[in-house]
């Protein structure tokens, strides 16, 4: 071998580890993003009553601590999404990470209630933003199989174990420091988010008008994003007006009023539709999304309830009620980093069917748990079961959603499985504490004590979020099944009415 050969193939290696380490970074920031949102979610329950007694808040205004980023993260996703594919992903997940950086120092210098519940709503503008574009930045850098579940399964591990880690987290600073931490928090993990978004994350071409698929479909962004808006805030004033008001009814007819315009006009007017109804067509898109509306309406259904136990059944203090949540976390990210070598080469279904069975296994045997309950005994066991099968069905979701689209519609499908997992955590949520409320009421009129009537209306929500699980196993029963063939190379899968992503260079298979 000559010295320039030698050199050659020094250089190519040395080119390869770069390229590698490139792509692990870009992983690294679009799972520090999507942890910054879903922490965000979870973080503040556990900080409400301390936020009420020092801003000044009513209990009737309280709610809309939560329900200013619920509703905004809804109502934006679908139109984030497309923001990505049509102006370049790098730039709007910089835009992102921004606004909900400047937003979250906002929020932890509030003296006023508005001032936080505005701050909330423009932290939720940049979550809706951001999100979808961490799940676009991941399917068109990751494009080989195997390296893009693995990006996923980290993705999705991250996702899953952030909800369960913002309780513990919200803990921790309301038992040591001021709840203003919980918001101010953000500001210096957003400024390293947003250099290393600006430096290591491939900027994709914006889509020139006059192409195939370009341009903003404003009439369609406009009647989706009020609908969804709407319709999540008629659901979100149930509990302090009831079903029958006025201000849960107006809300939601006016939401369903427009949804029904947005199909409309995508199917028959608009020239570049925000949703191509076609996609739908893409049984595994189809399947995928109603997987994840059921799955996260039983998982953020029960970081809520699961809370109230710990704290209100068993009488746990809220530092106690975070740490007690570690072996779901735990299992949460375990579960969603190691069946990530399985999707490549089983197909997603058979993962959400096992996950789907294990979570609602451990949420029926949860929504036992009363006063007399042993943390070691009765909660430990359902919680490790619970995180292992949800963190698997959060991986294999994200990998079936985005089954044989083209690269230009990533975006796309990143801002649907986003929305149709806020609209199962709103819509589970408030239905399972419906059925919750009503038990708690008539286990107390019935002459039941205060704990015991929590735990039979806690437990019936745990045993809804059960039910959930199993809308969602039946659900993953039509994602396609993966057909296996033999190649040189050795075995790789397709699934049956999908295409295969276009293959990526080697470079990503070291890169995870």
């Amino acid at each position: 071998m000559t010295v320039t050969e030698g050199t050659r193939e020094t250089a190519a290696e040395h080119g390869k580890g770069r390229a590698g380490h490139r792509l692990s970074l870009v992983l690294a920031a679009c799972c520090l993003g999507q942890f910054m949102n879903v922490l965000d979610a979870s973080v503040v329950n556990v900080a409400l009553p301390v936020i009420a007694a020092d801003l000044h808040f009513t209990q009737h205004n309280l709610q809309l601590v939560n329900n200013a980023y619920t509703v905004v993260v809804c109502g934006f996703l679908l139109l984030g999404g497309r923001l990505a594919d049509l102006f370049g992903q790098r730039r709007i997940f910089a835009c992102g990470v921004g606004l909900f950086t400047l937003a979250s120092l906002v929020g932890g210098a509030a003296d006023a209630p508005l001032t936080l519940v505005l701050a909330r709503a423009f932290q939720g503008l940049g979550a809706a933003v951001m999100a979808p574009a961490t799940l676009t930045v991941l399917g068109t850098t990751f494009t080989e199989p195997a390296a893009r579940a693995r990006a996923f399964g980290w993705w999705s591990a991250v996702s899953g174990a952030a909800g369960a880690i913002g309780v513990l987290a919200g803990g921790v600073i309301i038992e040591w420091f001021s709840w203003r931490w919980i918001f101010l928090v953000n500001v210096p993990i957003g400024l390293v988010l947003f250099a290393t978004v600006r430096w290591v994350v491939p900027e994709t071409r914006p889509r020139r008008t006059g192409t195939k698929g370009s341009g903003l479909d404003l009439p369609g962004a406009v009647t989706v994003t009020l609908g969804l808006m709407s319709a999540v805030y008629g659901v979100s004033q149930y509990a302090a007006h009831g079903w029958g008001s006025p201000r849960v009814l107006g809300p939601l007819l006016a939401g369903a009023l427009l949804i029904a315009a947005f199909l409309v006009i995508q199917a028959r007017f608009a020239r570049h539709p925000l949703v191509p109804l076609g996609i739908f067509r893409n049984r595994s898109v189809a399947a995928a999304n109603l997987v994840a509306f059921f799955g996260i309406a039983a998982l953020f259904s029960t970081f809520y309830f699961f809370t109230l136990v710990l704290q209100q059944v068993l009488n746990y203090s809220p530092l106690h009620t975070g740490l007690s949540y570690l072996p779901l976390s735990v299992g949460m990210a375990l579960g969603g980093w190691g069946i990530a070598p399985l999707v490549p080469r089983i197909g997603p279904r058979p993962i959400l069917l096992g996950g789907l069975t294990l979570a609602a296994g451990a949420l029926f045997w949860l929504s036992s748990v009363d006063a007399s309950a042993d943390y070691l005994g009765d909660v430990l066991g359902p919680c490790v079961l619970l995180g292992s099968g949800m963190g698997a069905v959060l991986n294999a979701t994200t990998n079936a959603a985005t089954a044989g689209l083209a690269p230009h519609q990533a975006g796309l499908a990143s801002g649907l499985l986003n929305t149709t997992r806020q609209l199962g955590s709103a819509v589970g949520l408030v239905t399972l504490a419906a059925l919750s409320a009503a038990r708690i009421d008539a286990r107390t009129g019935a002459g039941a004590g205060a704990v015991d009537a929590r735990a039979a209306g806690y437990g019936l929500a745990l045993a809804g979020a059960a039910l959930f699980a199993v809308a969602g196993f039946v659900a993953a029963l039509f994602v396609p099944v993966r057909k296996r063939s033999r190649s040189p190379q050795g075995d790789t899968g397709t699934a049956r009415g999908d295409t295969d992503t276009p293959q990526g260079d080697d470079t990503e298979k070291a890169a995870v």
